[in-house]
């Protein structure tokens, strides 16, 4: 099978259907990819340019994105790197009202068993074993 790397403007034509001719060229890469035509690859750095992009531009709520990339990642032919992670940062993200980058952040450092090192204290929020940058 060949596997595609898909950026982030290929998700957002698929998920806000703007502009027309684009989101109809994604679909039919989707069809693709759900009959195993082909595999279509998602990265954490994609993912949250996404994310980026509709809350900023299209205005989509927290709530709604995580939901819209869960279905998305979730779909047949779709290869997302870290599926569970992106997952649990995507419910987190919505649930805790905490940016995608911390929550994923989050769930990396977790999956580890490690800590963050971070002035942010949306951290404490998440759980995760976090510490101020000492000095």
């Amino acid at each position: 099978m060949v596997y595609l790397w898909i950026d982030a403007n290929v998700i957002l034509r698929f998920i806000t259907g703007d502009p027309p001719e684009m989101a109809a060229k994604t679909l039919k890469l989707m069809a693709r990819a759900e009959k195993g035509d082909i595999g279509l690859r998602v990265s954490p750095l994609v993912l949250a340019e996404t994310v980026w992009v509709l809350s900023s531009f299209y205005k989509y709520p927290k709530k709604e994105i995580a939901e819209n990339l869960i279905s998305f990642i979730c779909a047949d032919g779709i290869y997302p790197e870290n599926q569970a992670l992106l997952i649990q940062a995507l419910k987190d993200m919505a649930d805790k009202n905490v940016d995608f980058a911390d929550a994923y952040l989050a769930a990396l450092a977790g999956n580890q068993e490690e800590a963050i090192c971070s002035f942010d204290v949306d951290f404490q929020k998440l759980g995760a074993r976090w510490v101020m940058p000492p000095g």
